[in-house]
């Protein structure tokens, strides 16, 4: 259930779902500061949730492209550099956060649908950075990383992270000093408003129940997630999609946000305006790509569909929540796709994954079915050298 940032998901779990324990909402970390600090949406108190755990702490970054010649966070105080956002997150919070209280010169591009769009564009030169977590990072920049065309310049965390610091990158602390302070503001201040937004962070991706929920069925979903994540198959599923797994407890998680909700309300109006971007802002226009071909393979029980396009395969990633599919204009589940018919991909461009031609639809149209013989299922892989369909420089609105 996507929407504002996860606020649609959270205000969901607190005040549609069952107060039974069969929801469990997987929500976003910044669902609890955004509704202390009072902002539109949400229809909660995070600390009324009951907080079940999160598999992971996680420590956000900021990087930039290596071509924009930044070796440091001192550059983004000299000139100016582009980042992008996908909403009410990191991905812009941070920014904001560095221009309205340190004076960095972050220009905001708004308005790309995920983090990987992000990547693919910094890839291209049409941005110079991002702000997300580095979990994130890691995987979704891991071939600029690899080659060394991207830089993280700083940590945002309260704790360093072992990764990072084994990479040489500095805490965020090192550069809260009265040389680095927009006008007006003051250090106490500042280091105050940055401490509350990296302290929701180190619930990581975290997992919460609605209030009313019988305290009995709660502490017993509770032991059931620390169960799990010590379960052998678990831990081996989750080093396959490189990640590690750090437990948080839904009593340490429970009581972040309740030390949160004792932040004077003034400062917590404070940092609420600081949020808002000050500077230079455009919006993104994607334009959505379509694609027509003959089914050819289906793999993962229909998570990819290749199909023949004017002879060239191109492979789509159909994801369960995000991608909508259609059969004969009618809703239909992915697994309603068969080989033989003739399907449309509607999608925003590759992926960051660049060499696989993966692309991440938005959109899955089987406009009609066709009668030849299916096509050798292993025939259309994942395959290196695809089209790229989306424009060198996507226009902004």
């Amino acid at each position: 259930m996507s929407g504002a940032g996860g606020i649609v998901a959270a205000n969901y779990v607190a005040n549609a779902a069952p107060k039974d324990g069969t929801i469990i909402g997987a929500m976003q970390r910044s669902v609890a500061l955004v509704a202390l600090l009072g902002q539109k949406g949400p229809k909660y108190k995070p600390q009324e949730l009951n907080w079940l755990g999160s598999l992971a702490k996680e420590a956000g970054v900021c990087a930039l492209a290596t071509r924009t010649g930044a070796t440091s966070l001192d550059a983004v105080f000299k000139k100016q550099f582009v980042m992008g956002g996908t909403g009410p997150n990191s991905t812009e919070f941070w920014p904001a956060l560095f221009r309205n209280l340190m004076a960095a010169k972050f220009k905001l591009i708004r308005g790309y649908p995920s983090t990987p769009q992000i990547h693919l564009a910094i890839a291209r030169g049409e941005l110079d950075g991002v702000c997300q977590s580095w979990a994130s990072v890691s995987v979704q920049a891991s071939a600029m990383l690899k080659a060394g065309t991207i830089k993280p310049l700083v940590q945002v965390s309260l704790h360093p992270d072992p990764e990072m610091t084994k990479l040489g990158v500095p805490m965020l602390q090192e550069f809260l000093t009265a040389d680095n302070l927009a006008a007006g503001q003051n250090l106490e201040d500042v280091k105050l408003f940055f401490k509350l937004t990296v302290i929701p962070p180190v619930m990581g991706r975290p997992f919460a129940m609605a209030p009313g929920v019988p305290k009995e069925r709660v502490e017993a979903v509770r032991a059931a997630f620390i169960a799990m994540s010590k379960d052998p198959i678990f831990l081996e599923d989750a080093k396959r999609l490189r990640r590690d797994i750090e437990i948080v407890t839904g009593e340490e998680i429970q009581k972040i946000i309740a030390d949160l909700a004792k932040t004077p309300k003034e400062k917590l109006a404070a940092l609420n305006g600081h949020f808002k971007f000050k500077g230079p802002v455009e919006k993104v226009k994607l334009e959505i790509v379509k694609h027509t071909g003959r089914v050819v393979a289906l793999k993962r029980g229909g998570r990819r569909v290749v199909i023949d396009r004017g002879g060239k395969k191109v492979t789509a990633k159909v994801s369960g929540r995000r991608t909508k599919v259609t059969v004969g204009g009618k809703k239909a589940k992915r697994k309603a796709i068969k080989i033989g018919m003739t399907c449309t991909f509607d999608y925003y461009g590759n992926n960051t994954q660049e060499g696989t031609g993966v692309h991440e639809l938005t959109r899955l149209d089987r406009s009609s079915s066709g009668e030849t013989a299916p096509a050798d299922p292993e025939s259309g892989g994942l395959l290196s050298g695809a089209s790229n369909p989306w424009p060198r420089r996507p226009p902004v609105a």
